[in-house]
């Protein structure tokens, strides 16, 4: 596991609803979710929160699980391993990550937001036994073990970009969009610019914009 804690002096900033609040983005190797927990957490910091985030990833060069947990605070640091049972909040870009994660660390306040476009192992194509299951059931399970579920294909819309690459981007617009954190799209924008070379830029605030439209055009 990974570890980073910051906090940045700053004038008023918003009480968090709980504190810490818990979020999990939770993916594959090579999806981007550490970055996009990296561009947050800075966004977060400049906010005047104190942010502790820590990685735990297995395979990830053969597409193994990848988890980023984000713990935020107005008022002090805590450790960046999230209680089982504890998360507020779990964004995923893969369908059964987000399922495997939210039985680990869901409960019944949980919200949930999700890619439903599944990674599949290659276990489940070699082997019937290992069957991956099917999108339906998927998301009926996450529903069902959440207080609010939001599905999102979030490859669709990259693919349609030109660039799957923006999955990341797209689900990150999809948590500013609703409006699940203190943070608004210029906060992330700012962190993006700082992090991308300049002629990718349009590309990757297109993804951002599409994704929080994607979320509330959900209500």
């Amino acid at each position: 596991m990974l570890i980073w804690s910051h906090h940045q002096e700053g004038g008023d900033i918003m009480v968090v609803p709980q504190d810490p609040l818990n979020l999990i983005i939770c993916g594959v190797g090579g999806q981007g979710n550490i970055l996009i927990s990296q561009l947050m957490a800075r966004a977060l910091i400049k906010k005047g929160y104190i942010v502790t985030r820590g990685e735990t990833f297995g395979a990830a060069q053969r597409s193994g699980a990848v988890m980023s947990s984000i713990r935020i605070s107005s008022n002090e640091s805590y450790g960046p391993l999230i209680p089982g049972g504890k998360a507020h909040i779990i964004l995923g870009l893969e369908p059964l990550e987000t399922l495997r994660i939210l039985k680990k660390y869901g409960n019944p306040e949980v919200t949930c937001i999700t890619n439903t476009h599944p990674i599949f192992p290659i276990g489940s194509i070699l082997s019937e036994k290992n069957r991956y299951p099917d999108r339906n059931e998927l998301c009926q399970a996450i529903k069902s073990l959440s207080k609010r579920a939001w599905f999102i294909d979030a490859t669709a819309i990259a693919s349609k970009l030109g660039a799957p690459i923006v999955v990341n981007i797209v689900m990150m617009g999809t948590l500013i969009g609703a409006g699940l954190l203190a943070l608004e799209k210029k906060d992330v924008e700012d962190e993006m610019k700082a992090a991308f070379p300049h002629e990718k830029m349009t590309l990757n605030l297109t993804a951002l914009d599409i994704g929080a439209n994607a979320i509330r055009s959900q209500g």
